[in-house]
């Protein structure tokens, strides 16, 4: 069984706890660290407690007859190899990723899209590993990232419930149990009538453990929602501009809609409390008043 607090660097993580948000960068920083920076710079502006990447392998993630497609982009005319390349962070920028994050601070990680980037990723101690939809019935990839001791964040798009009890069985005999499940479309943008936010229910129910959510929408109210119904997290696309060149960024978040939407989760936290029914000082003095005692 999952467990009910999972620590990310030390923040906590649970269902009594403030809401978790993740700054989806992905890909959105076109291949520029100085777009990059922005975007970590936004995200710790605006109260975000991390910031995430994706880690590909393209060689080994790009199928075969995607490969020699050309496609257009600010490069001019390339292969979909040769733009994976142009967009994929290595080492070098890496390295100064974690630097700058650990100057702010803010946590970073990655979603990893092959084994190969996953052991990238766990040689930087990230928080922790993030994986993405597509790859949560490659049965090899979800036990690597379960057994390495570093708490998984698994996305459920795409997925059937057979699909899903399969990978937390995978997830449970081979993790410690510290792990996310993260309901969500993947349609990109995610319409609203196709959300189904009580799935989050469904999913906390059947399998025990902390759920979160991964909105794709264009607004803000459903990911507001999402923390209403117990997201312990939340993890959102963001961009520097809707307009700039990729697919993403139209979807994303820009910088005004992060603060706004970091602010409106934790007016929720604020809102719901505790639970516990108690008087408040002003109803108390509400009480003297009213009642005369």
């Amino acid at each position: 069984m999952a467990n009910k607090t999972i620590k990310l660097a030390g923040h906590e993580i649970g269902e009594k706890k403030p809401v978790f948000l993740i700054a989806e960068i992905g890909i959105n920083h076109n291949g520029s660290l100085e777009t990059a920076k922005k975007l970590i710079d936004a995200s710790f502006a605006c109260n975000w407690h991390c910031v995430k990447f994706q880690k590909r392998t393209p060689d080994i993630c790009v199928p075969e007859k995607q490969k020699g497609v050309l496609r257009d982009t600010p490069w001019g005319k390339i292969t979909y190899l040769d733009y994976r390349h142009k967009v994929e962070f290595q080492e070098k920028e890496y390295a100064y990723i974690d630097k700058y994050c650990a100057e702010k601070p803010v946590m970073w990680t990655a979603s990893a899209w092959d084994i190969p980037s996953l052991e990238f990723l766990l040689k930087r101690n990230v928080p922790f590993v993030k994986i993405p939809s597509a790859k949560m019935t490659e049965d090899d990839f979800v036990r690597e990232a379960a057994k390495s001791g570093v708490p998984v964040v698994l996305s459920t798009g795409m997925s059937t419930v057979e699909e899903m009890d399969h990978a937390v069985e995978l997830l449970e005999k081979s993790s410690k149990g510290d792990y996310v499940l993260m309901h969500t479309n993947s349609a990109y943008p995610a319409a609203h009538e196709d959300l189904n936010l009580n799935v989050m229910g469904f999913l906390k129910e059947r399998y025990k453990c902390l759920v979160g959510y991964s909105g794709h929408e264009y607004d803000l109210e459903p990911t507001v929602i999402a923390a209403v119904l117990g997201a312990v997290m939340v993890e959102r696309h963001v961009t520097l501009a809707h307009d700039m060149w990729g697919s993403d960024h139209f979807a994303s978040l820009e910088v005004h809609a992060m603060d706004l939407l970091a602010k409106r989760i934790k007016s929720v936290s604020a809102i719901i409390g505790d639970g516990i029914k108690r008087m408040t000082p002003k109803e108390t003095e509400a009480r003297n008043k009213l009642r005369g005692y």
